[in-house]
């Protein structure tokens, strides 16, 4: 059976590099499934989980952002952070959470950042949610 290499890098180096069968991912303009022979395809990514499928199971990686770039035998996913399940502080994620959601719930204040403190919410939920997929 065909796969694909995958391989998903940060600003501080490579996360990780193996083949899959097929790829899942969330980018702006929807959900893209990615098998074996796929067109050539850039698109910028949301912050979500990747979905990588091999003979039956499915790994994780939380993105927080970044570009795809698919190539008919390769995915390269450049990515401004992305963490494996195994490297995720559940304890940091929790916190930067309950952070996030009481800045969101200051409606009073004038100095907070509402969409810096969204894309905080969004970041550490969904860290937490492929930490719990492990």
């Amino acid at each position: 059976m065909k796969t694909l290499t995958v391989s998903v890098v940060t600003p501080d180096g490579p996360v990780l590099e193996e083949s899959y069968d097929m790829v899942s991912v969330r980018a702006e303009g929807g959900e893209l499934g990615i098998l074996p022979g796929h067109i050539p395809l850039v698109a910028p990514l949301t912050i979500s989980a990747v979905r990588l499928k091999k003979q039956g199971n499915t790994d994780y990686v939380a993105v927080s952002g970044g570009f795809l770039e698919v190539r008919p035998d390769k995915v390269t996913i450049l990515a401004q952070a992305a963490e494996n399940p195994s490297d995720i502080d559940v304890d940091r994620a929790e916190a930067a959470k309950q952070r996030a959601e009481e800045r969101l719930n200051e409606t009073k204040s004038e100095e907070i950042d509402f969409t810096r403190a969204k894309s905080a919410l969004q970041r550490a939920t969904n860290r937490l949610e492929v930490a719990n997929n492990k």
